[in-house]
């Protein structure tokens, strides 16, 4: 393998957002391409207009912008094979189909969509095989093949609608090497005459991508399993066009699998089991719908891309956590599984919660400033950093770290009940003012001087400490969760705990 020649592309069509399995493909792209120093490329593949929706194109390159996916070529860095965009490339697919036509391996066909769908129709009403447009059926519809060339010429003549046929060969077997799969075969007698060119005059996904594959010079097709059924008309058009030389190495991917294993993972499990299936938060042009991301949820980047490479790929070793470098210094194709790949979300939230305690304090502190801008709240990035500690160890996603320490910043506005009730006694109040006094003249007291005084108060005092603490707690945070007591003390500051707990001796004897 000349690694110095090796050339690969993720080519995505604008019909929605980015499903993480694409991203997936995108990723081993990369990953592919970078281990041997090679190009990778984006090429928007957006023949079928009829499915084109708006944003879409921005929406998939911001997503790989964040995943940390870099592209060498394409449609928004440029590059020597531009036009990256295939509706911009149209004259050019049918300068190629138009070849395809002359040596014989295409043909026009000229069959309404209703006369087809009135077949396929019939074929079901009479419970026979569904009806395929093949080598069986081409030679009595409305095709070049089966009519007269002077009524093929009159039909042309008169801009009758037509699509252009792939011509497969009869009584073939279509073999290639797949990098994953090995050795995969098909019988041609099997395969429909698929259309290349439609009547839109756009190319359809089979043409346009060999086409393009050929002239940017690609030299490897890692894409997703889906796609594993066309191989063998994209393996004959490079045969029919004389490229069978140049020809790229296929890898067909595993599909990525409900947390069940059963059945391709979709939009509608997330939403059933509560976890995003897009890269980044997807606002639907016509509905309005909202879709979760794996950005907004709270997910580093890093960590996404962890879990991706790990869905269908194993390093051989026992190590789970990589940096985008060890995952390119790891990678190779023949550790990617032939078998699909469960997801499971309870790992992906393990795996968000290992980068979030690999990622600095420093760090972590800028990137949660927005949640706390969100909720008004004005805080210099070098003060957040100091609370980081206090609650990052129990964070499995960024919102975390906020819902966790925004008390911190806010008082509570309620408390838990169940626990005032169970723990408050008649004197608690007087307690919790008492202990409210020695701080007040303890100044600026650290996490140790305030648990020594405070511990030295209940053994004088001969008092229950859970009786005393928790309601301190609950005074502080207004639940019984949440880091050292004597921590959350000390970056309060004395005025704010002093504050803190004669608002609850004040609540709880209104209350009482």
């Amino acid at each position: 393998m000349n690694t110095n020649q090796i050339r690969v592309r993720f080519a995505p069509s604008p019909t929605g957002p980015l499903h993480m399995g694409g991203v997936r493909t995108a990723l081993y792209n990369y990953l592919f391409a970078r281990k041997h120093k090679g190009k990778m490329i984006l090429r928007i593949e957006d023949t079928d207009q009829a499915r084109f929706v708006e944003g879409a194109e921005a929406y998939i390159i911001e997503s790989l912008s964040w995943c940390g996916i870099e592209f060498d070529e394409g449609v928004h860095v440029g590059g020597p094979y531009a036009p990256y965009r295939q509706s911009e490339r149209k004259e050019i697919y049918r300068q190629f189909v138009m070849k395809l036509i002359d040596s014989g391996h295409a043909y026009y066909a000229f069959d309404a969509p209703q006369e087809l769908d009135a077949m396929r129709k019939r074929a079901e009403e009479e419970k026979a095989p569904p009806f395929q447009y093949d080598v069986k059926t081409r030679n009595y519809l409305r095709n070049s093949i089966a009519l007269h060339e002077t009524e093929v010429k009159k039909l042309l003549s008169e801009q009758t609608p037509y699509v252009i046929r792939a011509k497969i060969p009869e009584n073939e077997t279509i073999v290639f090497h797949d990098l994953i799969r090995g050795k995969v075969d098909f019988e041609s007698n099997l395969l429909d005459d698929k259309v290349l060119f439609k009547s839109d005059g756009m190319p359809t996904y089979h043409l346009a991508n060999v086409v393009d594959d050929y002239l940017m010079k690609i030299t490897h097709v890692i894409r997703g399993e889906e796609w594993l059924p066309s191989a063998p008309l994209h393996v004959l058009l490079y045969r029919f066009f004389g490229w069978e030389n140049v020809m790229p190495e296929f890898a067909h991917l595993p599909l990525l699998l409900k947390p069940d294993g059963k059945g391709k993972l979709s939009k509608r499990d997330g939403d059933r089991l509560g976890f995003p299936v897009f890269p980044l938060q997807w606002k639907d042009p016509e509905s309005d719908e909202i879709s979760s991301g794996y950005r907004e949820s709270g997910y580093l980047p890093n960590a996404f891309i962890n879990i991706l490479a790990m869905l269908g790929w194993n390093p051989g070793t026992e190590q789970e956590i990589f940096s985008m470098q060890e995952l390119i210094e790891s990678f190779s194709l023949d550790r990617v599984s032939k078998s699909g790949a469960k997801f499971d979300a309870d790992k992906a939230k393990w795996y968000n919660h290992r980068f979030i305690q690999s990622t600095s304090d420093s760090e972590l502190a800028k990137i949660i400033l927005p949640y706390l801008e969100n909720q008004g709240i004005s805080v210099e990035a070098a003060k957040l950093e100091q609370f980081i500690p206090l609650v990052k160890e129990r964070a499995n996603l960024l919102p975390d770290l906020w819902n966790q320490m925004s008390f911190l910043f806010l008082r509570p506005d309620c408390y838990d009940e169940q626990i005032l009730k169970k723990r408050w006694k008649p004197d608690t109040s007087t307690t919790l003012l008492e202990i409210a006094g020695l701080i007040e003249k303890s100044g600026n007291a650290t996490a140790e001087e305030l648990s020594i005084l405070l511990k030295g108060y209940v053994e004088e005092k001969k008092l229950n400490t859970g009786g005393i603490m928790l309601p301190l707690r609950i005074a502080l945070v207004g639940s019984a969760s949440g880091p050292d007591l004597f921590l959350i003390m000390e970056k309060l500051g004395v005025a704010e705990v002093v504050e803190r707990i004669r608002l609850l001796a004040n609540y709880s004897d209104q209350n009482s």
